[in-house]
């Protein structure tokens, strides 16, 4: 029962137009970024390697889809979420809006089934707006720009990360933003499970993203304990995959962390909606 349910909300999902306006962002704009790093031709990699140049001899295209999708990575992260929350504010309460639980409800199924099918739903929708963005920042990154080594920024530390390895570290740092960006679909599911209306979830998620992850960034001593209780402190752990060694034990911590808050954040949803009092 529950893959049939699946089945169906994936079809209310992407019959929405709504769910189409993250796809069309990205498919719009990546390319017109691309298009003004080609007709600019790497000054952003030159004007970061003008301190080591001077000191060691460097050749190949270091200006090419490896570096341009870590510098479009680094660019929009803060607008991604955004994307994402469109869609995934609206899992619960666009139903609401349309006055469409009880009809879903008066099937033969639990409201465990029909909340969870929603949730992986969600966290599906996530997760394939990351692929798009992976597949289009390498495959046209790769048709415009070539390949080449990794010049990696990460951290402010200029890293090399030879050709061979670029491909892996780029889909390691999709795989690990992946499960950043299922915390913040997770988050807006929740505001969605008690809020009717779609804006609410989407400004909520939003506010509470923006402010964590400023606490999370403050040099202040007096904000260092609650750190680790932030999950915006955990949601960089793709910067990780551009490490010239990488700290696997750093990455399965950061996991964790942000699996805690993802199931902390579908149990909530779980309790409020189980007692949700649905009146339409």
């Amino acid at each position: 029962m529950i893959f049939t349910l699946i089945k169906i909300e994936l079809f209310k999902t992407f019959a929405k137009w709504r769910t189409y306006i993250g796809f069309i962002a990205i498919g719009v704009l990546f390319p017109v970024i691309m298009y003004f790093l080609k007709t600019e031709g790497g000054g952003i990699v030159d004007s970061s390697m003008r301190s080591i140049k001077n000191e060691f001899l460097i050749s190949g295209n270091l200006f090419n889809a490896w570096v341009v999708t870590e510098f479009i990575m680094n660019s929009l992260w803060i607008h991604v979420p955004f994307l994402i929350v469109l869609v995934a504010g609206d899992m619960l309460s666009g139903e609401a809006t349309a006055g469409t639980f009880r009809f879903s409800l008066i099937r033969p199924i639990t409201r465990t089934e029909f909340l969870i099918s929603k949730f992986i739903v969600n966290l599906f929708y996530a997760s394939s707006l990351l692929i798009f963005m992976w597949a289009l920042c390498v495959g046209l990154g790769l048709y415009l720009f070539g390949s080449g080594d990794l010049v990696s920024l990460a951290d402010g530390m200029i890293t090399i990360i030879p050709e061979s390895e670029a491909a892996m570290r780029i889909a390691l740092a999709f795989g690990l933003a992946i499960i950043s960006m299922w915390v913040v679909a997770s988050l807006a599911f929740l505001f969605s499970s008690f809020i009717e209306n779609a804006i609410g979830p989407i400004i909520g998620t939003m506010a509470i993203m923006v402010f964590s992850l400023i606490i999370s960034n403050l040099p202040v001593d007096a904000v260092e304990p609650y750190k680790p209780y932030l999950f915006t402190t955990y949601q960089s752990v793709w910067l990780e995959a551009f490490k010239y060694e990488i700290d696997w034990v750093k990455i399965s911590d950061s996991i964790i962390a942000l699996g805690i808050n993802i199931f902390a954040f579908f149990l909530i949803s779980y309790f409020i909606f189980i007692r949700k009092d649905i009146r339409s």
